[in-house]
C-alpha cells in the first residue's frame, strides 16, 4: 500500500470512528430513510435549507465502516453549499463511484479517500447509500 492509499484509509477510519454530522433524529426530523438490505446498512437523514443553500445535513443510523465514513465525510464537504451545488456534486460523485466518469483531482480529499472502493462493486452500493439519500431528500424539498 503506498502513502496515499495509507491517508485515504486512516481518513476513511477517521470518518467512522468520529462522524462528523451524526446526530439521533427524531422521527420529525427525519427527510430520509434508506438501507442496503445486501450490507445491512441503514441511514436516517434530516436536511435543512435556507435561501437556497444546504444549511444542515445530520445522519443517524447504523452499518459497515464504508457507509458511516461516506455519509460523514458528505454531510462535512456539502453542507453550506447551495442546493444546486450539492445536486451536481451528488450527481458527479455517484457518476464516478459508478465508473461512469473519473474522480476529479479537484474534489474534497473525503470523496477521493472513497474511490478505493470502486475496485470492490459491492460495496459502491454502501459508499453511495447516504448521497442517493441526500438527492431524494432535497427532491422532496422543492416538492
Amino acid at each position: 500500500m503506498d502513502d496515499l492509499e495509507q491517508l485515504y484509509q486512516d481518513l476513511i477510519l477517521d470518518h467512522y470512528k468520529q462522524p462528523r454530522h451524526r446526530q439521533a433524529l427524531t422521527d420529525e426530523e427525519v427527510s430520509v430513510e434508506a438501507d442496503n438490505p445486501l450490507c445491512g446498512d441503514q441511514l436516517r437523514l434530516a436536511v435543512e435549507c435556507d435561501a437556497g443553500r444546504v444549511a444542515t445535513i445530520r445522519h443517524d443510523g447504523k452499518g459497515c465502516a464504508i457507509s458511516q465514513a461516506s455519509a460523514s465525510m458528505m454531510c462535512e464537504t456539502l453542507t453550506g453549499r447551495t442546493v444546486e451545488e450539492v445536486g451536481v456534486a451528488v450527481r458527479d460523485f455517484v457518476a464516478a463511484m459508478r465508473g461512469e466518469r473519473e474522480f476529479d483531482p479537484s474534489w474534497p480529499d473525503e470523496w477521493l479517500a472513497l474511490q478505493g472502493v470502486c475496485k470492490f462493486p459491492l460495496r459502491v452500493k454502501c459508499a453511495t447509500l447516504a448521497w442517493h439519500a441526500l438527492q431524494k431528500a432535497l427532491e422532496r424539498q422543492v416538492e
